[in-house]
């Protein structure tokens, strides 16, 4: 007598995963919105000042940074923004990008029993730790109205540029977080060099200080870095339409293209460590 229940049967091919993978990546979309979930809960959970931190971190940094390089070094301004207006505009973007890349590198050793006992798109991990540290930045972002208004200061239409920018500083922020994640895997010792580096990066980039003080003639080497065109563009779009700052279009032009260059660069290198992952951990 046959047996008239359906078998399942699963065949694995060869390269068939890569076909595959995007369509993998949305069918485990719930995936990734429950792991950002548990990451803001994690942060925000059992916190004496629970989401006020997004607000002190950077408004520490921000009084430090206006007193070393505003009153010590005394560096001018951008145009007739004050100060600390200009040290705040770089200071959000940054804070997003390096906190991502910093978690997304622990990312896959954070999740280890994770990653090494379930399929499903390794990517996704690194993925879902930007979602916490955009909030962060959406909170932080409260705190550029009090100094617009403490300055007499109007935002104008130059704001329409924001979500634009916000987009390529994300992509940025994943490819950057794509390699980090997969050297952490690689070599663990890595991560001990990441946060210096990522101090380097801080003072390689125009956060406390106008992209203008580079001398001209290394002005396209420097925008090589291209958090210096996000960031300038960051500072473009939050100006008053009556600002005196000229629209960055070259630096911006610049980072726009080693930025999808380094997102294409991460998002391969990720993929090709991606497929031993779980045996590396």
């Amino acid at each position: 007598m046959k047996n008239s229940a359906k078998e399942l049967i699963t065949i694995i091919e060869p390269g068939r995963s890569g076909i595959n993978y995007f369509s993998d990546l949305w069918r485990y979309r719930e995936l990734f919105f429950i792991l950002s979930w548990r990451d803001v809960q994690v942060r925000y959970k059992q916190t004496y000042i629970g989401v006020a931190w997004a607000l002190i971190q950077p408004t520490l940094t921000l009084i430090i940074f206006t007193f070393v390089f505003g009153s010590i070094a005394d560096l001018p301004s951008e145009g007739d923004l004050p100060y600390p207006i200009l040290v705040l505009m770089g200071l959000l973007p940054w804070q997003l990008f390096a906190n991502s890349v910093v978690q997304s590198s622990n990312s896959l050793i954070g999740n280890e029993q994770l990653v090494t006992k379930v399929y499903f798109p390794r990517i996704i991990i690194p993925s879902s730790t930007i979602v916490t540290h955009l909030l962060d930045f959406g909170i932080a972002l409260l705190l550029f109205t009090p100094l617009i208004w403490w300055y007499g200061m109007a935002i104008g239409w130059n704001l329409l540029l924001l979500p634009l920018l916000l987009l390529f500083l994300v992509l940025l922020s994943l490819g950057s977080g794509f390699i980090m994640a997969a050297m952490n895997v690689r070599y663990r010792d890595f991560r001990y060099a990441l946060p210096f580096l990522m101090q380097l990066g801080l003072y390689l980039s125009p956060v406390g200080f106008s992209s203008k003080v580079v001398p001209s003639s290394l002005q396209v080497l420097y925008s090589l870095n291209p958090m210096v065109g996000i960031i300038d563009g960051f500072r473009w779009s939050l100006c008053p339409t009556s600002s005196t700052i000229a629209f960055p279009w070259q630096t911006l032009l610049i980072s726009v293209v080693v930025t999808l260059s380094i997102f294409a660069i991460g998002l391969q290198v990720f993929r090709k460590i991606e497929k031993s992952v779980a045996d590396i951990i």
